[in-house]
């Protein structure tokens, strides 16, 4: 296999800061890079070989997703444990990867070598030092081709849906570049299928009010020959189901009040004549009208019902996911 070129990257921070970082803080971790592949057998020899020589302390694990050409071949050839995932999809990789690997701090990265290891020590400490539970890496290019122009405005589209309904937090919500620490794994439920995981693991910090942070950090173009498994409109179509469905079930009062408000709009739209009518006539000749009205009204009775007992089904599901969150040591606690 033809080894890619290594491409000269800019990091955000200081190098020195960083080796400093990696001897005082980091060397008491069990830091686990996971990466999740499917088909990227022409990058994840550097990506491997990048993160053993930013952080040497860390074990990488590449869990590949049923690919077609020696993915595994190469990435067991640079040094990383490999392990396969049957079920096909982003997702189910990630539920594995959470569920298999045992670590203090877990570094995620896509296998397609568009994101810089050299900060990855920088971005431990800084969830160590100041106690979080998940760092981003924001995507900052200059390269038109690394991030597309369809790809970043339906990030920021999606990104905005996810802000209005729980909450302004994040700017990069599809990044692949993130840092957890144990406690977000071991309460994570992963209960989506494929790219739209990244907004499920979005919701779940901002469900629980996690500390959460961004830092800004180069992204690069693909490598000659490396092509990207994201479908813009279907799996955008995707993440935008996924929204609503998270929406449904972790804020089932607002979303079934919005149901009940319109059907009451609806009711009340189509029985403006009849009401007229009524007043000018006494009669009620519309009578198929009428009792679509009352229908929807009634409807809407039942969904704001719905809603005000899932409400509080949510809110006991929401301390069960918090009691298991509390359970696991948070991330300065396992320091040095």
């Amino acid at each position: 296999m033809q080894e890619v070129a290594r491409r000269p990257c800019r990091a955000f921070y200081d190098p020195v800061l960083s080796d400093h970082i990696n001897v005082s803080i980091l060397s008491n971790q069990r830091i686990a890079v996971i990466v999740p592949c499917y088909n990227e057998a022409l990058t994840i020899g550097n990506i491997v070989r990048d993160f053993n020589t930013c952080l040497p302390q860390a074990a990488v694990y590449v869990f590949d997703n049923n690919s077609s050409d020696a993915t595994m071949a190469v990435a067991k050839e640079a040094g990383a444990i490999v392990r396969s995932v049957p079920l096909q999809g982003k997702g189910n990789v990630i539920r594995r990867m959470f569920a298999d690997v045992d670590a203090d701090i877990y570094i995620m990265v896509d296998g397609d070598d568009t994101y810089d290891a050299s900060v990855a020590p920088q971005l431990a400490e800084k969830l160590l030092r100041e106690g979080l539970d998940m760092v981003v890496g924001t995507r900052v290019t200059e390269e038109q081709e690394a991030y597309r122009f369809g790809h970043r405005f339906g990030n920021k589209l999606l990104t905005g849906c996810v802000s209005v309904v729980f909450g302004n937090t994040f700017t990069d919500m599809l990044s692949g570049y993130r840092i957890f620490s144990r406690r977000y794994a071991k309460s994570f439920a992963a209960h989506a299928a494929g790219f739209e995981t990244e907004t499920e693991l979005t919701v779940h910090a901002l469900e629980l009010r996690m500390p959460v942070a961004e830092v800004s950090t180069i992204y690069k173009s693909r490598p000659e020959g490396s092509f990207s498994k994201l479908n813009t409109y279907r799996d955008g179509i995707r993440i935008l189901w996924m929204i609503t469905k998270l929406f449904k079930n972790e804020k089932p009062l607002h979303f079934f009040s919005l149901l009940a408000g319109l059907c009451a709009i609806a009711a009340g739209v189509l029985a403006v004549p009849l009401v007229e009518t009524f007043v000018q006539t006494g009669l009620v000749p519309r009578l198929p009208t009428a009792v679509l009205c009352t229908g929807l009204s009634l409807f809407g009775v039942v969904l704001l019902s719905c809603g005000l007992i899932l409400d509080t089904v949510t809110k006991g599901r929401i301390e069960q996911k918090r009691f298991a969150y509390l359970a696991v040591p948070g991330p300065a606690e396992n320091g040095a």
